[in-house]
This record gives structure tokens, sequence and C-alpha cells, in this order.
């Protein structure tokens, strides 16, 4: 039996209340499961903390993050507390985390569970793909730096290495090796979106990801423009496996992919790299409902799921991969049966309620 210690980030706004949640699934899972093991520690990071000390990431809280098996984040920022520069402190934490741990890869489930609201008045066959994001280059490249000339002139880089492109599309390749293909026909597919037609940084992601490809001879390839992807996203989503791309075009794509399937709380994460992982709901703090306990915390919980199959499959461990098939099917039991939702989603239960139907919901 695997023991794992994960860091707990509960952040501002929403996110202490979707964390709260989050954890009594946790809890009654590691009662309940034999051979689960789970420890938790939990730290301030985020805007509030910073606009107590100055600080949202205070070193010995990134070493825990380091020295943890994973680290679980329910969201982080708030739109008052800004650096000097006017800038949100939300990036300053994010981007220092993912390039302290070094989380090459974002993955971004968009699917449909049975129940939920759909913003497509047909479903056709269904709706389940998976957008993985580069996560460290592309335009975020130029976070911290960039070029501003005066009051007149500022530019930002966009970065496309061969290394970091062939991280991103290893992930995106392994990754459809464990799907069932995508909606319309099953045929397992990883589907580059870029802009090689205009941009030279384009054109040579698309390169990498077919040397990537040719390791991968089962999976179907295709490359469609990121223009052409918006639209077909939308008219037709059941022809989608697994969609790998830049960074900002993965951070604009995967909100759209949530409101399809019924906003950003059902929108779990997964930032990973080659010896960390980080999870993460794809919303923000909301803060103008904190403190209501009306988040949904679908989102958060469905992340921690994500990081159960993560452990499970870096560490070899059917127990911890079994528990997170178990978690993700009683978070969609309780969106099916439809009595007990958040508001954003139709209801009237609170975070609370949700909480328990779910861990009610993961022995029957």
């Amino acid at each position: 039996m695997s023991s794992y210690r994960i860091a707990l980030l509960p952040g501002d706004g929403i996110g202490p209340e979707v964390m709260d949640a989050t954890r009594l699934v946790l809890d009654r899972m590691v009662r309940d499961i034999s051979g689960l093991d789970l420890t938790f520690t939990s730290h301030r990071a985020g805007a509030g903390l910073y606009r107590e000390t100055g600080e949202t990431l205070p070193p010995a809280v990134l070493e825990d993050c380091l020295a943890a098996d994973a680290v679980l984040l329910s969201a982080i920022g708030l739109p008052d507390v800004r650096q000097p520069d006017g800038t949100e402190v939300q990036p300053l934490m994010m981007v220092g985390l993912r390039r302290a741990l070094n989380l090459h890869s974002a993955i971004r489930p968009v699917k449909l569970y049975p129940g939920a609201p759909c913003a497509l008045k047909n479903e056709g066959s269904g709706i389940d793909f998976v957008i993985i994001r580069e996560n460290l280059e592309g335009l975020f490249a130029s976070f911290g730096g960039g070029s501003r000339v005066g009051n007149e002139v500022v530019t930002d880089t966009l970065v496309i290495t061969r290394k970091g492109t062939t991280q991103v599309a290893d992930v995106a390749f392994r990754l459809a090796q464990r799907r069932i293909g995508r909606p319309s026909d099953g045929r397992q597919m990883v589907t580059c979106v870029d802009k090689a037609n205009i941009f030279q940084s384009m054109a040579f992601f698309r390169e990498v990801y077919f040397d990537v490809a040719k390791s991968y001879p089962e999976i179907g390839t295709e490359a469609v423009y990121v223009d052409a992807m918006s639209l077909y996203m939308v008219q037709n989503p059941w022809d989608f496996d697994v969609l790998v791309m830049e960074n900002q075009f993965g951070d604009i794509l995967s909100d759209l992919g949530a409101g399809l399937v019924g906003g950003l709380g059902l929108g779990p994460s997964a930032e990973i790299g080659e010896e960390h992982g980080l999870f993460q709901p794809s919303h923000g703090t909301a803060p103008q409902i904190a403190g209501k306990n009306i988040a949904n915390p679908m989102a958060t919980i469905l992340s921690a799921a994500m990081m159960l199959d993560w452990l499970g499959d870096r560490n070899n461990d059917s127990v911890c991969i079994d528990a997170a098939v178990t978690l993700e099917n009683a978070v969609a039991k309780i969106i099916a049966d439809g009595r007990i939702r958040t508001p954003d989603i139709g209801g009237s239960s609170s975070t609370t309620e949700v909480a328990n139907a779910i861990a009610d919901a993961l022995g029957a």
C-alpha cells in the first residue's frame, strides 16, 4: 500500500469553501476504501495573504509543494488585490508555481455528463474531449518579461521550443492511448491546434507534433487552425478526442469548452510535469458569492479525481486508479439525479449539500 501526502492550497474567495467540500469527500474515501492512504497539509497562499504580508507564495509553502506527492489548489486571486504596477497577483503565484514545479502540460477535460446543462441544442454523439495546453511557453513565456518603450510601444514574445512541444505532444498521445476515442466513432485521435498558416512558431509546433506522432502509429492525427477549431468545437464537438495546443490558445479554448458542458463549475484541470502534479478547478475565486455556501464544488472534486488517477498511473497503484473512477462516477450520479445541484447549474443546493451527496454516492 502506498501513502501519499497532498499539499492543499485553499486560496481566496470561494476557494476555502470548495476545498472544505472536497476534503469532506476525500476523507470519506480514505475512511471507506481499503488501501487508500492520503494525508494532507494545508497552507495559506494567494491574494488574501499578499494583502496582509506582501507575499503570495511564501518560500516554506513552495518547499512543501515541492516535497508533496501532489498539490491540490482550489482558487486564488482577488480583483481588488493588485501589485504596484496595477496587475493582479494571481498570475504571479500561478506562473511561479508552474515554473517551480516544471508543470509543462495542462490537461483540461471537456465532458458532458448526463443531466448537466448543455449550451448546444443538439448534443450529437455526446461531448467528451480533452484539451492539452502547453503550460510554460507560448505567449505566457513573456510573463515577467516583455518590452515597453514609453507610452507608445509594448511587445510580448511568443516562444516555442522543441523540448516543450515534444513534452506536451507526448502527454497528449499517451493520454489518447488510455481513452476510448472520440464519441462520434470511437477512434483514438490527437488533433494539433495551431496557426501554422501565418506564424513560423506555429508551423514549428505542428512540425514537432508530427515528429512525436511517429512514435504512436496507432493514434490518428490531424491539424486544425485555431480559428476553425473555435467553430468546430461548437458545431461538432463529438468529433474530437484529444486536442494539443500552445499555451494561450489552450487558455481560451478550454473556457469555451467548459461553456459547452455546464460551465466552469464542472471544469477540472491537471497541470503535470516529469516529477510534480498540481490539480485545480478551471474557475476563479468568484468573490461575489464567497461565504454564501453556494459555490459549485464539483470542479474541485473532479480535479481531485484527476489527482488520484495521476498518482495511480505514476505509481502503478490500482487502488488510486480505481478510487479516481469511483469519485468521478459519484459526481456523475449526482449530476444525473438532478435533485442536488448548486445555482450555477440550475439548482438551489448548498456547497455542503452537494459534497455530502457525492460522499454518500461513493458507495452507492
